[in-house]
């Protein structure tokens, strides 16, 4: 199964945050969409992604001043995408090594939409679900 096929059942829509957000506002993006990660875009551009672990991590080092920090100044810049001709089965191994939960979907460097490792991990039961019905109604029938 490619990562097309989830956005095509999830929708491709894109939660997005300008680097010049302050972080309290990025966190009420956050909770008022229930996701844990945003994409940072600049200019069309992904320029990071700010997650939930960004922000605690920032909560652990500076304190609530976190909150009136800017994007730019506490998201991860290294930006791990996938495409959306990939494999489930590959996104999940990458962000397994990478420790990563949320992968930006770029299609000719045009942001498609965002996955998550939750995603990925349902659409793998619902594949294996799908296999074993099919491999049942081979058995009856044979």
């Amino acid at each position: 199964m490619a990562i097309a096929t989830i956005l095509k059942d999830k929708g491709g829509s894109i939660i997005a945050a300008a680097p010049s957000q302050t972080v309290a506002e990025v966190v009420a993006l956050l909770c008022t969409h229930r996701i844990g990660a945003v994409i940072v875009m600049e200019d069309g551009e992904v320029v990071g992604v700010l997650s939930e672990r960004d922000v605690v991590r920032g909560l652990n080092e500076q304190g609530a001043a976190i909150l009136q920090r800017t994007a730019r100044e506490i998201m991860t810049t290294e930006v791990i995408t996938v495409a959306p001709s990939e494999s489930v089965t590959a996104a999940l191994s990458r962000m397994t090594r990478r420790r990563i939960r949320h992968l930006p979907v770029l299609d000719g460097g045009e942001v498609r939409g965002v996955v998550s490792i939750g995603d990925l991990v349902k659409a793998r039961i619902d594949e294996a679900v799908r296999e074993a019905e099919s491999l049942k109604d081979y058995i009856a029938h044979a």
